[in-house]
């Protein structure tokens, strides 16, 4: 076993020999306790190789309670950030996988419950901080020194309500969605929208027509914004307040015109229906969707086209299942391509994990991209 301590953590992982021998697991075998293989392919299929498995790639190893890991995002190096955001007192983790080294480590353990990573053509990640404790703001962070620095935490004088996701355009403008999902600190903003930070400063709402929006990610040509509502009720806007229903199950699709405004009307891509819906997003560069599905009915990676057709469905945990949050296994938060050598990989953060899967596609990064 190799070890590896950072910031007070201490981290064990197999050697190179022993992951090629064990960790490449089939989703049956790790999330399934025996059922038939989850992974369903179409005669015709686009998007994965015959005998493609989850690879474990990292499982919490910090004493933090419950919570989840999030918001992957590839940096220009290749390295895979994501973060690890506990419920209650603790601050929460980014942590950075290296492809090439096979280890994970901590770059930071003092988050501000961080949701949604992703990066910026300087090399700097921005974070998606949200509440419960959290910073409920956009973070610029300096990958060299660790240090974050604020980039907004408020629109016409009120604080967010809890930045959640984010996804960043060719020119370096961040859209970023800002539901409520927890946390007891006061909600300043009546409206649970999708607004978006311009290099300059600006902060524009973008749209409030979703009731509460999660997961977002623009189409490789600029010209969609699709956006995840994930409406599973609670936060009250008072704490007098009656508790509010659930609602949409669906993700949307809001053309953009050429300044990057939305410019006519909503278009539902998947509509859930009454099972819990779409959390991250990401696209690859033929402009399909991967959405991560939370449906305890069938929880797994949904691919569709830009018309909203399934291309595939990968399934990542036990089927109809029940129960409270910490019970539920193989559910899936965010989704995100690498680069270089391995821009065939699709990483997946599920549960309290970090999984790898080989795909046929590519996808897009408006970082790595010309303008």
């Amino acid at each position: 076993m190799t070890t590896r301590v950072r910031n007070g953590l201490v981290f064990r992982g197999m050697s190179a020999i022993a992951i090629v021998a064990f960790s490449w697991i089939s989703v049956s075998s790790v999330l399934r306790a025996g059922e038939p293989a989850a992974i369903t392919l179409s005669s015709d299929n686009p998007i994965l190789p015959d005998g493609s498995v989850l690879e474990l790639i990292y499982t919490r190893q910090a004493k933090l309670n419950s919570g989840l890991t999030e918001g992957p995002a590839v940096a220009p190096d290749g390295s895979i950030y994501f973060t690890d955001m506990p419920f209650g007192s603790d601050n929460g983790m980014i942590l950075r996988f290296d492809p090439k080294t096979r280890q994970t480590t901590v770059f930071t353990d003092n988050s501000g419950k961080s949701n949604g990573l992703a990066f910026l053509k300087d090399g700097s990640a921005i974070s998606c901080d949200g509440a419960d404790g959290g910073g409920r703001r956009l973070v610029r962070w300096n990958l060299s020194t660790g240090e974050g620095t604020t980039l907004v935490d408020r629109i016409q004088g009120k604080r967010f309500n809890s930045p959640n996701d984010l996804s960043v355009d060719l020119k370096g403008r961040i859209y970023f969605t800002d539901p409520r999902y927890g946390g007891t600190e006061p909600r300043e903003l009546e409206h649970e929208a999708v607004y978006r930070l311009d290099p300059d400063g600006t902060v524009l709402e973008m749209t409030r027509d979703v009731e509460k929006p999660n997961g977002i990610v623009l189409s490789p040509d600029q010209k969609t914004l699709y956006v995840g509502d994930h409406n599973n009720g609670g936060n009250r806007l008072k704490p007098t307040d009656p508790e509010p229903k659930r609602g949409a199950m669906k993700i949307y699709a809001f053309p953009l015109n050429a300044d990057g405004l939305v410019d006519g009307p909503r278009r539902t891509l998947v509509d859930f229906g009454t099972e819990n819906g779409c959390d991250g997003m990401t696209v690859d560069s033929q402009g399909n969707v991967y959405a991560s599905c939370r449906s305890l009915s069938r929880p797994g990676i949904k691919v569709v086209d830009p018309s909203g057709q399934e291309l595939v469905f990968v399934e990542t945990g036990p089927r109809n299942q029940t129960g409270l949050f910490d019970d539920w296994k193989g559910i899936p938060s965010n989704v995100e391509f690498g680069i270089g050598d391995d821009a065939h990989s699709l990483y997946i953060t599920i549960d309290k994990s970090l999984y790898r899967l080989r795909v046929k596609t590519r996808g897009f990064h408006p970082h790595l991209s010309e303008r």
